[in-house]
């Protein structure tokens, strides 16, 4: 019988070019296909590479918490940047892995940031700032299983947001640009233009005290329909002085379009390349939009003083009236609209709004209760929420007023004109009630919101599900994994539910830990607070399924940080009481209560203090605590080095080549280059006193850094809390 060929199969076939591509080395025999795919697939391994074209610009602010923006133009996606994260960013230059990273910070720092450099890996490769094309496969995968046309899909989308976005507004607006309204930014321009803004000024106020024209409606539906038109063309001339000086600075208008803003049509400029902007070309490019809605009002006021007898004439004053106040309202900077974005560049602080609103409503009271000492930054951050919110109730009384007396005639004639007429009328009020609306729909969304959060809480006393869901979660946290199902379910009874809203604390820094949170829905932020307010530093963020506070519930200290919410969510609530019931039904357990006491002695060494409870749980599972009596050699010149020591308590003496170099106390760590490489050991390290520290070997740190990347969840925050749309 002759024999038969046999053929490798697809994987035969993959192993076999995999070998014929690999380096040649007559020593080791060349690695196989699952070694490669391990090697490349291991997070840990992966070297990530800017993309040339990305643009990273720090800016450093008067009153601390310095930041800095990435701009990836290919998409002209921007993402904000704590300090802390810039020098990662610029560590990513294809040369180093991520290990390699980490570690090269950890011994800077002294801190190991697995989740923070592995969110940050992750952000940047979704939002195509490395050097290889990001590919959404679920997305694929959904497109392939639900086909949709393009045009489809972009008219469901506009459905959905209410709005038609132009990606070649760019090319439109340096169009304009290079072919005549660059003038503007010229010396001679500027002058005749201010000249313009100045008299057109003065010739407004000759009008209103000549009393020639007035305010009262007796214009007809086509008058009406001419100011319209006006006001919509003013709004396009405002947005295109924005995107004027983004081409004059030579950066890009992403888009522009037009969307329905609480039932009225409104142009928009999606301008969030004006991110990379020096401050005062910010501050320009802010005021640039009221500038140029003021050259068209002074030319409309002079024409109507210049030439009262004509038929447009009066429909120009009341444009003019219109559009004075609309700048009045858009440069007062207690409203978020240009006059805010200047004042917050001009006292350099870009998040004024969100975070004196955040302060007046969630920290304010606390402080004046505990009579903790409010700095000057946080009294400016109260003045300006309180004259914000003043100034916000009179507005709208003010936009009312002035619309009843230019239109308040025109209402009735308009009702009993006719079903054309009628169709006007509910324009009119749609474009001109847009602010009250805009509050009615904000008052009854707080209603509701409070509403929904009391509904919510009494299901939750009622019904036996939230708290299977809670147990489901509790149980995934590792400091759990050994507690029997019994005491989870009776621990599970006894969570409690909490609702949180953008911003607010759910535990503050040096409070006493009360209770340990698992998030439901939503995400928050860990922050270490600046007593002086000025340089908080994010630590690290969490999403659902996520615990924290356990620890420091465990040794009964200070909370170390404060934890906010940066959107709004529910977490779970474990109170010390109940705490304390499941240590006591877990006596039993032999290994619960010294795993609860190692990870708090973990945490107390400065290497794993800002480590999450379940890394801190991997950490102990990846290592293990060692005692040494005095004269021990720990580690010795020339071996081979394999694992890294942190000290908890104790002394050790460094010794190269013989001699004494210095002596460790408790908080330092040695080894660590031993996490990287198999290279000799370069000193001796021996035991004054008794040691108690943490060995932590190389394959162990390994997962741990492989197991951040799948825990890690992606960062909401890098994205800028500023994105300038108008």
């Amino acid at each position: 019988m002759s024999a038969v060929e046999a053929r490798p199969g697809i994987w035969g076939r993959l192993e076999e070019e995999v070998r014929s591509h690999a380096p040649q080395d007559h020593d080791e025999p060349a690695p196989g296909l699952w070694d490669t795919l391990n090697q490349q697939l291991d997070p840990a391994e992966f070297r990530p590479k800017l993309a040339d074209a990305v643009e990273i610009k720090e800016f450093k602010l008067r009153w601390g918490n310095d930041y800095a923006v990435i701009a990836n133009p290919r998409e002209l996606v921007h993402y904000r940047l704590e300090p802390s994260e810039v020098e990662l960013v610029r560590m990513m230059d294809g040369t180093r892995t991520v290990k390699e990273s980490l570690l090269e910070r950890f011994r800077g720092s002294g801190d190991l940031e697995l989740s923070g450099l592995a969110d940050l890996v992750r952000q940047l490769e979704v939002g195509n700032f490395l050097d290889h094309p990001y590919v959404d496969v679920d997305a694929m995968v959904k497109r392939a299983m639900s086909p949709i046309s393009e045009r489809r899909q972009k008219v469901r989308q506009a459905t959905k947001s209410l709005q038609v976005d132009w990606k070649g507004a760019d090319r439109m607006v340096k169009w304009f640009y290079r072919n005549g309204l660059k003038v503007f930014f010229r010396k001679p321009t500027l002058l005749l233009s201010t000249s313009v803004v100045v008299g057109g000024f003065v010739a407004f106020v000759a009008l209103v005290r000549s009393h020639r024209f007035g305010l009262s409606g007796q214009s007809l539906a086509l008058g009406f329909l001419l100011l319209l038109g006006l006001d919509y063309f003013i709004t396009f001339v405002h947005e295109l002085g924005h995107a004027l000086v983004l081409a004059h600075y030579n950066r890009r208008v992403k888009s522009a379009g037009i969307m329905i803003y609480f039932g009225s049509p409104a142009f928009f400029v999606e301008s969030s390349d004006g991110l990379m902007l020096e401050r005062g070309q910010r501050i320009l490019q802010a005021f640039a939009g009221p500038y140029a809605e003021a050259i068209v009002s002074g030319t409309a006021s002079i024409v109507a003083l210049a030439y009262p007898h004509l038929t447009i004439a009066p429909t120009l004053y009341k444009f003019a009236v219109l559009n004075y106040l609309v700048l009045f309202f858009n440069l007062v900077p207690l409203l978020e609209l240009d006059g805010y974005f200047i004042l917050s560049d001009l006292i350099q602080v870009p998040d004024l709004r969100p975070r004196s609103l955040s302060f007046v409503q969630h920290d304010l009271w606390h402080k004046l209760r505990q009579r903790t000492r409010i700095t000057k930054q946080e009294t400016g951050l109260a003045l300006y929420a309180i004259l914000g919110i003043v100034f916000t109730i009179l507005s709208l009384y003010w936009a009312y007023f002035f619309w009843k007396e230019i239109f308040g005639g025109l209402i009735s004639r308009l009702w009993n004109g006719g079903l054309v007429t009628r169709f006007l009328l509910v324009a009119l009020l749609l474009f001109v009630a847009g602010p009250l609306i805009r509050g009615g729909i904000n008052l009854m969304r707080t209603m509701t919101k409070r509403v929904r959060v009391l509904m919510r809480a009494i299901r939750f006393k009622l019904e036996t599900k939230w708290r299977v869901e809670a147990a489901q979660l509790i149980d995934a946290l590792p400091m759990f994994e050994d507690v029997p199902e019994d005491v989870l379910s009776e621990l599970a009874g006894r969570v409690r539910l909490r609702s949180f809203s953008r911003g607010q604390p759910i535990v503050r820094q040096g409070e006493r830990a009360d209770a340990f949170y698992v998030v439901r829905t939503g995400t928050l932020q860990v922050v270490e607070e600046d007593p002086e307010g000025g340089n908080d530093k994010p630590l690290r963020i969490l999403s659902r399924g996520e615990g924290f506070g356990e620890v420091g519930l465990a040794e009964a200290s200070l909370r170390t940080a404060t934890v906010r919410g940066i959107e709004d969510g529910e977490v779970f609530v474990i109170d010390k009481g109940t705490f304390d019931q499941l240590l006591a039904d877990m006596v039993h357990v032999p290994k619960f209560a010294p795993s609860i006491q190692e990870m708090v002695e973990l945490r107390e060494l400065k290497a794993f203090s800002h480590l999450e409870p379940d890394e801190l749980s991997e950490v102990l599972r990846r290592g293990q605590w060692v005692n040494f009596p005095p004269g021990q050699t720990v580690i010795e010149q020339g071996e081979t080095a394999d694992s890294f020591y942190a000290i908890r308590s104790g002394q050790l003496d460094v010794f190269e080549d013989g001699e004494f170099k210095r002596t460790m106390g408790p908080g330092s760590y040695f080894g660590e280059i031993a996490l990287l490489l198999d290279v000799p050991r370069t000193a001796t390290v021996v035991t004054r006193t008794p040691v108690r520290a943490y060995r932590l070997e190389r394959e162990g740190f390994d997962r741990l850094v492989a197991d951040s990347f799948k825990r890690g969840s992606l960062n909401p925050y890098i994205s800028p809390d500023r994105v300038w749309k108008h």
